[in-house]
C-alpha cells in the first residue's frame, strides 16, 4: 500500500497498559516510555493518513515534533498510520486503558482473500449498474467499498457476542450495495427497481429505489445467522437514526433483560450530515439514557470528505466530521479507506468495545467519491483539481489486489458474469419485488383504509374499574407519599367508585391500567411526562424523603406487561422519530409521546412529515403511535395555544391517521382503549386539553366509562328543538354551552365533532338530524381562518349541509401570521367576540 498501516507487523508484541510502567528495563526508561506513548495515544491521529487521494493532510502537533528513537517511531507507526484512534477525551480510565492495550498489541490476522472479494464484488456490482443504467441516479458507493467488509468485520464479531438481529441504517450513497452485500437480498430484485416495472401498482405511493427498507439474514463467516433489517429512510439523511434505535429498543425489549447484544444497531451516515443535521445531535444524547439506551450503537461515518458541492471546511468547523460525537463518552476511529486491513481490524475492535462497555462508538471511514453526489451530476466544475486525481485512481480492488499479490481477474471475471445475469433477470420481473417482510407479530393488524370488522367495544363494567382504580392509588408500605398526592389518590379512589367525576387524569390511569391488566403493554414518554406539564399525571411517585420513585401502573398486578413512563430530554425530533421506531415493532403495546405543548410538535416535524405521515404509504410500514398534543386558546401567547391542528389536517389523506380532540375524560379513555383493541394500526394525533383538565364541564361519570365506544360525533340532546346547529371541536365547545346556559338560550344545538379526521360524514349527519328543526349550521373554532380545521372541515360539512337544504356559514378569529395575541386581555376579548357571534343569527 502506498501509506503506512496503523497496526504493522514491526511492533513490540507486548507494550505497557495506560497509566503504568512498562515490564523490565529501568523506572526511567518505563517513565520515558509512557510519557511518549501517551503523547501519541492523544494527539497521534492528528497526524495519521487518513486521506487515501491525499488532499486532506496530517494535522501536525508541536507536542509529537522532535520526538525521535525507536519509542516514538514505534509509537508513531500505531498511532499515525492508517488508523487514528481518537479515545483520550474518554473520562472513564478503564475504557482508555482497554482501547490502548488492544490498539497497541500485534495486530489479529485477517482474511484477505475474503475482503478482496467482497471488494471486488462491491465495485463491481456498481460498475454493472452504470454500464446498464447509465445516466440513472443510484448513489454509488465507489470510493469507500471498505464499507461493504467493514461491515462483515461488525456483524462477524457481533455475532460471536451473541448477536441474533442487526438494525442498520443509512442514507442513499451505498444503500444498494448494503442491500446486496449486507442485507443479502438478490441482486436481480434489488436492481428490479431500475427498471420501473408495474407503475399502476405504485400511482400516488412508492418511494424511490435508494430509500426503500431491506429484510434478510446474513451469514457470519462461523456460520452464525443475524437477521438484518435495513430501515427505510426519506432524503432527509439522519431523520431515521432515532427511529433505527427506537426500533431496537422494541426489538430488545422483546428479547427481555440482557438482551443489548442480541440486536445491534449499526446506523451509518454521511460525512455532511454527521456534523450537519440537528436531529442526529439529539439521538446521541439519548444513548446513555435509561428510556431510550440501547447497550450502545456502532456509528460509520462514510466519509466522503465532500457534501454534494460542499468542501469540509464549509461543513463543520471543527477538524473532523465525526467531532461532534467527543461531547460524549464516545471513542472515534479515524481510518483510511484504502487500507481494508485497518479497516476490518477496526470494525472487530469497534464491535468489541460496544459488547464491552455498552457504549456508542464511531468508525470515521474516511475514502472519496469516484462520481458526483449522483451519477447525473458533474462534479468536476466545483472540484476540478480533486476529480482530476480521481479520474486517474485506481479501484480499491486492483490497489488491494497488487498490495496481497493476488492476480484477481479471474475472480473478477466470474462475479461480473454474475451480476451481469442477475441483472438480465431482473429485466424478466413483471411485478415489484418486496425487499423486506413485516416481522410475525404484525400478522395480526389491519393497515390500508378502515374496514367495520375492525372496530372493538371499549368499555368496562363499574366493578373493574373500581378493581383498577384500586390497584391505581395503591401506595407500598413506608413510602413516603407528599402531602398534596395524599389528597389526589384519596379523590382519585373516590372516582373510581362512582363518589367524584372522574377528570382525565384518572381518565387516563385507568386506560392504561386495564390494558396492562388485559395484557397489553404501555409506553409513555415525553416532556415533564411524568408528572404531567399541568400537574395532572402523577404516574410517578416520588418518596419524600428517599426520592425513589414507584409507578402504581408498573405494580397493578404480577406478570404484567411492562409499563415504561418516562420524562425525555428537551427535545422533540429524535423522541418522536424513537417512539415511532418503537410503535414499529411493538404493534400490541400503546405507544406514546406528549409534548410539553401542542405548540412544541413542530419541531419533530421531519418525522411527522417523512415517517408518521407517509411511511404506510411509501414504504407500506404502519405504525400505531400516538401523539398526546396539549392544545387550547387560554391566552398564554403564540407559543402555548395551538399544536397546529391545520398542519397535521393537511397530511391526512387515504385514512393515513386518525385526528381526534376529545371533548371529556371518558371519550379520551375510550379513544385509548380503542387504539389498541382495534386491528387497526395508525397513527392518532390527540389534541389534549389544558384548562378542561380538571374542569367539571368536561369530566365524566363513572357510568360513562361502561358505554361500549369512543363516540366520534358527540350528538346534542339537551337542546329539543333547535333552530341553529354548532359544531366544534375541543375546549370551546364547553365554553359554548356554558354562554348558552348563561343566556338561557334553548334555540342553540351545539355538537362535538371529536374526530376530525377521518371524518365520519354518517354519524355527524344523524346527530345534525336530530334537530329537525334547524335552518342553519355553523362550524365554529378559536383558531384564525387560516388555521385550525376550518380549511378542512367547512368544506365537507358544507356538502352534507347543502344535501340537507340548510345553510351553512362558520366563525372564527380573522387570518393571522401568529397563532394567537401574547395579551391575556386581547385573548378575552377575542374569545367573548367568538361567543357572542356565535348566539348572533346571520341576519342580525
Amino acid at each position: 500500500m502506498a501509506h503506512r498501516t496503523t497496526l504493522e507487523a514491526d511492533r513490540p508484541t507486548k507494550t505497557a497498559k495506560l497509566g503504568k510502567k512498562s515490564a523490565g528495563g529501568n523506572p526511567a526508561s518505563s517513565e520515558d516510555r509512557e510519557r511518549i506513548f501517551d503523547l501519541f495515544r492523544r494527539w497521534g491521529y492528528l497526524e495519521a493518513a487518513l486521506d487515501p487521494l491525499g488532499f486532506f493532510g496530517p494535522f501536525k502537533q508541536p507536542d509529537l515534533d522532535g520526538l525521535s528513537g525507536e519509542v516514538a517511531e514505534q509509537a508513531r507507526g500505531i498511532y499515525c498510520g492508517a488508523v487514528g484512534a481518537e479515545f483520550m477525551h474518554l473520562p472513564e480510565p478503564e475504557r482508555r486503558g482497554w482501547i490502548a492495550e488492544r490498539v497497541e498489541a500485534q495486530p489479529p490476522e485477517v482474511d484477505q482473500k475474503k475482503i478482496l472479494e467482497r471488494l471486488i464484488r462491491a465495485d463491481l456490482f456498481e460498475q454493472v449498474l452504470q454500464s446498464r443504467y447509465l445516466g440513472t441516479k443510484r448513489f454509488s458507493l465507489e470510493g469507500v467499498t471498505a464499507l461493504i467488509p467493514l461491515l462483515d468485520s461488525i456483524l462477524d464479531t457481533a455475532g460471536e457476542h451473541g448477536a441474533l438481529e442487526s438494525i442498520m441504517a443509512m442514507s442513499h450513497r451505498g444503500r444498494l450495495n448494503v442491500m446486496v452485500h449486507a442485507a443479502c437480498k438478490s441482486p436481480h430484485e434489488v436492481v428490479a427497481g431500475f427498471e420501473d416495472v408495474d407503475p399502476r401498482s405504485v400511482l400516488g405511493a412508492g418511494d424511490v429505489k435508494y430509500h426503500v427498507g431491506a429484510t434478510g439474514t446474513y451469514v457470519t463467516s462461523t456460520g452464525k445467522e443475524i437477521g438484518i433489517h435495513l430501515v427505510s429512510n426519506p432524503s432527509h439523511l439522519e431523520a431515521v437514526d432515532p427511529v433505527a434505535i427506537g426500533r431496537a429498543r422494541a426489538k430488545q425489549t422483546r428479547y427481555g433483560a440482557g438482551s443489548a447484544k442480541n440486536v445491534v444497531p449499526i446506523v451509518m451516515h454521511g460525512d455532511a450530515a454527521f456534523a450537519g443535521q440537528g436531529i442526529w445531535a439529539e439521538t446521541l444524547n439519548l444513548a446513555d439514557l435509561k428510556a431510550y439506551t440501547v447497550g450502545g450503537s456502532i456509528h460509520i461515518v462514510i466519509n466522503n470528505l465532500i457534501g454534494f458541492t460542499t468542501r469540509p471546511e464549509q461543513e463543520h468547523s471543527s477538524r473532523f466530521a465525526s467531532d461532534i460525537a467527543k461531547r460524549q463518552s464516545v471513542p472515534v476511529f479515524h481510518v483510511n479507506g484504502e487500507d481494508p486491513d485497518a479497516v476490518v481490524r477496526v470494525g472487530k475492535l469497534a464491535a468489541n468495545y460496544r459488547s464491552e462497555f455498552g457504549s456508542d462508538v464511531v468508525v470515521d471511514l474516511i475514502g472519496y467519491r469516484r462520481h458526483g453526489h449522483s451519477e447525473v451530476d458533474d462534479p468536476t466544475i466545483t472540484q476540478p483539481r480533486l476529480y482530476d486525481r480521481i479520474k486517474n485512481h485506481q479501484p480499491l480492488w486492483r490497489i488491494y489486489s497488487e498490495h496481497i499479490g493476488v492476480q484477481p481477474m479471474q475472480i473478477v471475471e466470474g462475479i461480473r458474469k454474475e451480476y451481469e445475469e442477475q441483472q438480465s433477470k431482473a429485466r424478466e420481473i413483471k411485478k415489484i419485488p418486496h425487499l423486506r417482510q413485516l416481522p410475525g407479530y404484525w400478522s395480526a393488524y389491519h393497515r390500508g383504509r378502515f374496514k367495520p370488522e375492525y372496530e372493538a367495544d371499549t368499555g368496562l363494567d363499574t366493578a373493574k374499574l373500581g378493581e383498577i382504580a384500586d390497584a391505581l392509588v395503591r401506595v407500598p408500605q413506608g413510602f413516603h407519599v407528599h402531602a398534596k398526592i395524599v389528597k389526589l389518590l384519596e379523590q382519585r379512589a373516590e372516582m373510581g367508585h362512582g363518589k367524584r367525576p372522574v377528570d382525565y387524569g384518572f381518565a387516563e390511569a385507568l386506560a392504561l391500567g386495564s390494558l396492562l391488566l388485559e395484557g397489553n403493554p404501555v409506553r409513555l414518554t415525553g416532556q415533564d411526562t411524568e408528572r404531567g406539564t399541568f400537574n395532572q399525571r402523577h404516574a410517578i411517585l416520588v418518596d419524600t424523603e428517599t426520592e425513589q420513585e414507584y409507578c402504581s401502573l408498573a405494580h397493578l398486578a404480577p406478570n404484567q406487561p411492562f409499563c415504561e413512563i418516562h420524562n425525555s430530554p428537551l427535545s422533540e425530533a429524535a423522541c418522536v422519530g424513537f417512539e415511532y421506531g418503537f410503535s414499529r415493532d411493538y404493534p400490541e403495546a400503546l405507544v406514546l409521546w406528549e409534548a410539553q405543548f401542542g405548540d412544541f410538535v413542530n419541531g419533530a416535524q421531519v418525522i411527522i412529515d417523512q415517517f408518521i405521515s407517509a411511511g404506510e404509504d411509501k414504504w407500506d410500514l404502519p405504525s400505531g403511535l400516538v401523539l398526546l398534543l396539549p392544545h387550547g386558546y387560554e391566552g398564554q401567547g403564540p407559543e402555548h395555544s395551538s399544536a397546529r391542528i391545520e398542519r397535521f389536517l393537511q397530511l391526512a389523506g387515504e385514512e393515513n391517521m386518525q385526528i381526534c380532540q376529545p371533548s371529556t375524560a371518558a371519550q379520551y379513555f375510550h379513544l385509548l382503549r380503542r387504539q389498541v383493541h382495534r386491528s387497526w394500526r395508525k397513527p392518532l394525533i390527540v389534541f389534549t386539553p389544558k384548562s378542561m383538565l380538571r374542569h367539571p364541564d368536561a369530566s365524566s361519570g363513572i357510568e360513562a366509562f361502561t358505554q361500549p365506544r369512543f363516540l366520534p360525533v358527540v350528538p346534542d340532546r339537551e337542546v329539543q328543538d333547535a333552530k341553529r346547529i354548532l359544531i366544534v371541536s375541543g375546549k370551546l365547545g364547553h365554553e359554548l354551552r356554558a354562554e348558552r346556559r348563561r343566556r338561557k338560550d334553548t334555540s342553540t344545538a351545539i355538537i362535538f365533532l371529536d374526530q376530525l379526521y377521518p371524518l365520519l360524514r354518517p354519524e355527524l349527519s344523524s346527530a345534525i338530524d336530530e334537530h329537525p328543526n334547524a335552518r342553519e349550521v355553523v362550524w365554529i373554532q378559536e383558531e384564525p381562518k387560516n388555521m385550525g380545521a376550518h380549511f378542512f372541515v367547512v368544506p365537507r360539512i358544507g356538502q352534507l349541509v347543502q344535501s340537507k337544504g340548510l345553510k351553512m356559514r362558520s366563525i372564527k378569529r380573522s387570518p393571522s401570521a401568529s397563532p394567537a395575541t401574547g395579551s391575556a386581555k386581547a385573548h378575552e376579548l377575542e374569545q367573548k367576540t367568538l361567543l357572542s357571534l356565535a348566539f348572533t343569527t346571520a341576519s342580525e
